[in-house]
């Protein structure tokens, strides 16, 4: 099943919106306007089709020369970010390159994915970076409040296995947040509403694209 070609947006900030009847609606802000397409993947020549898309402002001072005249010969001025998304090849007609991306390719009610990079945390211990319940503050014991408890065996195999659960960096890392709604969608502000909140500090760039577990489920209904 092929992806769909979706919006690049910068994360604003938290609030919330009331319904018609009353209902108050925690909601994440994402400026998504500006979207212009830099290139097409084709099949052919990619071995894959996509849609390069490319995003906010940024000084050609701060840009190689080979971005910069990549840019140049896609007729659009230079963008932040570049982002691809996987796409049908009749999807590529569509979507011409150095055309804008409209915010009306989503319309609300509409369930979207939200793929962005979750806030760095450092180095945390595993209460907070595993939920671990640490162990009891009675009975003796000292010093050993909030560790993780044994992570290996003596004797056979004697070592610790791969995935074990210990303290590390937290987060920093892709982080996709599936089947949120997406409440409103104001062209003239060029922002998207979206309910709940979203991977990545204020500011942080996000991919939002249409849900894919909703396509699937469609699919199955169609069939």
């Amino acid at each position: 099943m092929h992806r769909k070609v979706g919006l690049l947006a910068q994360k604003i900030g938290m609030t919330q919106i009331f319904r018609e009847d009353g209902t108050r609606v925690p909601v994440t802000v994402l400026f998504a306007k500006g979207n212009v397409v830099v290139a097409h993947r084709t099949e052919d020549r990619d071995g894959y089709t996509a849609v390069q898309v490319g995003f906010g402002e940024r000084k050609a001072t701060r840009f190689t020369k080979p971005d910069l005249g990549r840019f140049k010969a896609a007729g659009v001025e230079p963008k932040r970010w570049v982002r691809e998304f996987r796409c049908a090849p009749e999807d590529l007609a569509k979507f011409a390159v150095a055309a804008e991306v409209p915010l009306s390719i989503f319309a609300p009610g509409d369930r979207v994915d939200v793929t962005g990079t979750s806030k760095g945390k450092g180095y945390q211990g595993v209460m907070k970076r595993h939920g671990m319940a640490g162990k009891p503050r009675t009975h003796g014991v000292h010093e050993y409040f909030r560790h993780g408890g044994s992570i290996g065996m003596r004797k056979t195999p004697g070592r610790v296995l791969p995935g074990m659960r210990m303290a590390g960096r937290m987060g920093g890392e892709r982080v996709t947040e599936e089947n949120l709604e997406l409440v409103a969608v104001r062209e003239d502000d060029g922002v998207l509403l979206v309910r709940g909140p979203v991977p990545g500090p204020n500011g942080g760039l996000v991919m939002v694209r249409p849900s894919h577990k909703a396509a699937i489920r469609a699919a199955h209904a169609a069939a």
